[in-house]
């Protein structure tokens, strides 16, 4: 009898995982949302395994803790890195040319996942913010990484510095279309000067000789949401760097890349191959069997 008031219950009982698919239907979005390992995962359905002597109010108070446990895990450890839902940032020091190091703040909008896998949110827009050495003066870089809007955008910054107390940014292009709004460049690079409150493109030969040829002092991107910190020094900067290998990347560039790997080589947009109405490469009729 009591084998069969077992076997009864079972059979009325939910699996709690399914309860917690069903009833709450906040496994994915939680994953999705807030960025959730594997590891937390795992923890989920630890604390949902199955208990056939639970009644099924007891089986929803599980539910219930092991969310806020979840939550409560996810937004810990997210907020030592300035992670928010849509959003990232964070805190490093810039070492100057004159060996004078200054903070930014590195601010991120954040879109969807790029694939099934990702783990890192595609960019929207940035705002970075310097502090200007020896002033209470604090300026601001911004930039728009969608493609959808018409104007120069999508850059990726490689150096800040100040040369006899003017700011100057070195970008790159991130991404063919990019190269091709910006006017193919090469070196495939982006300069700019602080000049009257705002930001002017200049030429290479504009750029300060003491800055060519200088390697990147910021954060190239940003850091994987999984290893991110909110805080780098001037070593932990260079150390999320240290992997970079294109030269254009993590390098202010005297002369052109030739590399094939590189974006010069992107297709050029402009040219009759591909604003014609035909097509751009030849169509051969299929040969009959």
């Amino acid at each position: 009898m009591e084998n069969a008031d077992r076997k009864t219950g079972g059979q009325n009982q939910s699996d709690p995982i399914d309860l917690f698919s069903e009833r709450c239907g906040l496994c994915k979005h939680i994953r999705e949302e807030g960025g959730m390992s594997d590891g937390l995962m795992e923890l989920l359905s630890i604390g949902l395994r199955r208990d056939e002597t639970a009644s099924k109010p007891l089986l929803m108070l599980r539910v219930c803790k092991t969310i806020g446990l979840i939550l409560i895990l996810g937004v810990s450890m997210s907020a030592c890195a300035g992670l928010s839902g849509h959003t990232m940032s964070w805190k490093e020091e810039v070492k100057l040319h004159d060996g004078q190091v200054i903070i930014s703040e590195r601010f991120y909008n954040l879109g969807g996942y790029p694939g099934l896998e990702s783990h890192n949110r595609m960019a929207l827009d940035q705002v970075i913010t310097f502090s200007l050495p020896g002033t209470n003066k604090r300026i601001i870089w911004k930039n728009d990484f969608r493609d959808s809007v018409p104007e120069p955008n999508s850059l990726n910054l490689i150096r800040f510095d100040v040369v006899k107390s003017v700011p100057y940014i070195a970008t790159y292009p991130a991404g063919c279309i990019s190269y091709n709004k910006w006017g193919r460049p090469n070196p495939p690079q982006i300069l700019f000067k602080y000049e009257d409150d705002q930001w002017k493109r200049i030429t290479l030969a504009e750029l300060p000789p003491e800055l060519i040829g200088t390697s990147a002092n910021v954060i190239v991107g940003r850091p994987d949401v999984r290893i991110a910190e909110s805080f780098y020094t001037v070593e932990g900067v260079n150390r999320v760097n240290h992997d970079i290998s294109t030269p254009e990347y993590k390098t202010i560039l005297r002369e052109p890349v030739k590399s094939a790997d590189s974006v010069v080589s992107c297709p050029d947009f402009n040219s009759p191959q591909y604003r014609s109405f035909k097509a751009p490469l030849p169509m051969k009729p299929l040969s009959e069997k």
